[in-house]
Order: structure tokens, then sequence, then C-alpha cells
């Protein structure tokens, strides 16, 4: 790993180590999700898997009739579409609790009518919106009247369904742009983009609503030690989206980039925790905040940017950030060029051809990292001992990205695991999907 890390993460880069052997580099580097501007979900419950070899019920949206996922079908529209989401409740009655209706609500989201609206109503009206109760099917409609990153989840005690998994991340895209920007001004724009919806669950929760004792579920005692990224805890954050044996939790979050690329990070905070989200490598400039760019005045672009190296998410507030990454400041040339060979695209110039400032040890002395590549030069590899490395599969650059809070690197207080993935900066030769 061409990187020094403190003692706790080199434990957790270990740890990750068997994961990423598993990994294809198939991972894209566009969000996953489904496309609008109409959409047909399904409450239902359903398993989801730990990486600590547990199994939690869980509810969660489905697309159509298609299998549950935690989190819900990531939804994709553009700026200006009139958006229908028809939401259809399959939830299961569990033991001899009564029957709970389900919903969506769309923070961000102005003018959203319901078909309990209509002259011939189909739901129910409850606290906050529309609500189908089991067997039914309401409908929500908006106009996505401006781009960002934006949350949904279920208006019906929210406290408890959200917890449960009833919540999903909505995308809206700017019209008549360039496709890679973010918003309408180019200042926003990226060459590759992730998303990181970040949760946490208290078990003992959901095993109490699996064997009927939803009566005895009180969220003020709650006690989450299970926290994700796209519904999957570190190790399994890494692996390859659509795994087949991971089918309610198809998103992963293994963000890559080649160095002077932009990296747009969507971040939602969809739990009820702070998670404050630190990025090794460099910092990321905030370019706005629950779906408002961060512009002075109209047309500014994101001159009120807000640049730092750890983004310490509010529960249900949106973030988006660009990252870049190019080796600056490391003062040596991270492609070991000698001073007469030619620059590689987006190489930081003033350090080109500078030597790499000290003397490695023996490899005696050394043990080395599951990540490194046997040489500090991105792109290359060295000799390594036997058994040795063998998870750097392009000579690339790891930097572990995770929540700060540490008790959120675990996976039911076992350690390492959690709210954690890691960014990879690919050599530019090395095709990022």
């Amino acid at each position: 790993m061409n990187k020094s890390l403190s003692q706790s993460e080199r434990l957790l880069a270990v740890g990750m180590a068997l994961t990423l052997c598993a990994w294809s580099g198939g991972a894209s580097a566009v969000v996953d999700g489904i496309t609008g501007p109409i959409f047909n979900l399904t409450a239902k419950a359903d398993y989801i898997s730990t990486a600590d070899g547990n199994s939690i019920l869980s509810w969660g949206y489905a697309n159509g009739g298609g299998t549950m996922q935690y989190p819900g079908p990531t939804l994709m529209v553009n700026e200006g579409d009139l958006v229908t989401i028809n939401l259809t409740n399959a939830l299961p009655t569990h033991g001899t609790d009564a029957p709970l209706p389900a919903s969506i609500v769309f923070p961000g989201q102005n003018g959203v009518t319901t078909s309990c609206d209509a002259t011939a109503p189909s739901g129910s009206q409850g606290l906050l919106t529309c609500e189908a109760a089991v067997g039914q099917t309401v409908s929500y409609t908006f106009t996505a009247g401006k781009p960002g990153t934006f949350m949904y989840h279920s208006g019906t005690q929210p406290d408890l369904q959200v917890e449960m998994g009833l919540v999903g991340a909505l995308i809206v895209r700017p019209n008549a742009v360039n496709p890679g920007q973010a918003y309408g001004h180019p200042d926003s724009g990226f060459n590759q983009e992730y998303l990181f919806l970040l949760t946490e669950m208290d078990p003992e929760l959901h095993k109490l609503i699996e064997s009927g004792q939803r009566t005895a579920v009180n969220m003020t005692t709650r006690h989450p030690v299970q926290w994700f990224i796209n519904g999957r805890n570190a190790p399994d954050t890494l692996l390859d989206a659509g795994v087949p044996w991971m089918p309610t939790q198809p998103y992963n979050c293994l963000p890559r980039m080649h160095p002077g690329e932009k990296l747009l990070l969507r971040i939602i905070n969809a739990g009820t925790d702070l998670h404050p989200f630190h990025h090794h490598g460099n910092n990321s400039w905030t370019i706005a905040h629950d779906g408002q760019l961060l512009e002075s005045t109209p047309g500014a672009g994101p001159d009120l940017a807000v640049s730092d190296y750890t983004i310490t998410t509010i529960p249900g507030e949106t973030y988006d950030a660009i990252f870049e990454w190019t080796g600056k400041g490391l003062g040596w040339d991270i492609y070991g060029h000698a001073p007469g060979d030619l620059l590689q695209p987006n190489e930081y110039a003033p350090d080109h051809g500078k030597p790499f400032p000290v003397t490695l040890p023996n490899q005696l002395d050394l043990t080395n990292g599951e990540f490194w590549s046997g040489t500090p030069f991105l792109g290359q590899f060295g000799t390594l001992p036997p058994g040795s490395g063998g998870v750097n599969l392009n000579g690339g650059y790891f930097h572990m990205w995770h929540s700060h809070n540490e008790r959120e690197l675990t996976n039911d207080d076992i350690f390492p695991g959690g709210m954690m993935t890691m960014l990879i900066v690919e050599p530019p030769s090395v095709p990022i999907p």
C-alpha cells in the first residue's frame, strides 16, 4: 500500500485484503440505480447480511415486483421531469402485530401531490403523507425542480420504518448542460461519481419486529451496532455491485479515479446519528448542501464551497463534494520518471523527475501489506516475497475512507468493519468503467 497508516487503520487494511482478492475490478464509476421519471416501488420484508456473518430482518423498497433491497433503489431523474412514484405495500404481518401502512416522503421536493388528493382517493392521509395499507397502492407526483442529491424515506412512523430500511436516494441531474456536471455550472463538473448513503442499525429492534413484539420496541433506548455505506458494511463495501450472495444489498462503494480527475461524492446521512465521513489523501470541496449549490449569487458557481478532510454529515442532510488527487505536495515523482521523460496526463508537473527521497529498507526488514505493489511508484510492480501483496491489481494507490467515529469501524463491536471503504487512485492507463 503506497501510503502510511495509523495502527488501527493498518489492522483494518489487513482485514480488507481477502475481500479485495474477490474484487474483479469491475466496480462502476457511475451511481447504480434506476431511471425514471415513472417508478413502481414495493415495500417488502427480507433479510440482509452483515460482514460478521449475521442476518437481519429488514424492510425495504423493491423495484416493481423484484427483490427488496437495502437501501431502496436509487431513483435517477432529470431536472424538470414530472416524476411519478407508485408505491405498493407488501409488508408482512409479523406474529400478532397489526399490519402497518407504508409511504414515502421526498425532502427537498416541492409541490408533491398524492393519490389521497384525488376525487376518488387511493390510500389514507397520514400525519406526513398519503399512506398505503397492506395490499394497497398509492401514488406520488412532483416536478423535479432543481438538480442535486436527495433522500426519500417512509413518512409512516419514520423513526421505526427508516431504521427497518425504508429509505433510498434520489438524484436529479441538471438539464441542458454537460452531462458531467452535478449542477448547472461548470465548476460542478466531475469525471467520476459515487454515492455514499450512510445508515446505522440496532439488530435488537429488528429481532423484536421479527418475533411480533412491535409494542416492545423503544426507540429511546435504540443502540446501533451496525454501520453501512449503501447498505453494506466493510469489507463487503468493496465487493462488486450485484454479487449474487447479497441479493438484497446490490450496491457497493469502491470509488476509483485517475490522478488529476475530479471525483464527485454524493453523500446522504440517512440515519439518526452524526457520521463524520473522513477521506484520506486530500481535502474535498463541499459544493452543495441539501441540493443547494453553495454560491453567493445565482450563476456564481460554488464560490462558497468548503474545503475539509472530514465532512460532518448531519442526519437527514445531503452533501455534494469534489475530491481531487494529483500527488501534489509529495515532493517526488509518483511515476518514477527521469527528468527528460514525457509527462503523464494530469501529472503534477513541478515534481516531474524528482527522485524518491528515501532509500527503502531491505526486504528482510519489511512487513509487506496486501496493497503494497513492491514499489512506491504508481502503476509499477516490484519484487515481493512469496505470499506478500497480491491485492493491488494495477499498482494503484489506496486511501481509506471511513467514519471518524471509532465505534463505527466495527461490525457489532467487532473490529474491523463498519462504515468504511477504500479509494483507489489508478494509473492513467487503467480503464474505469
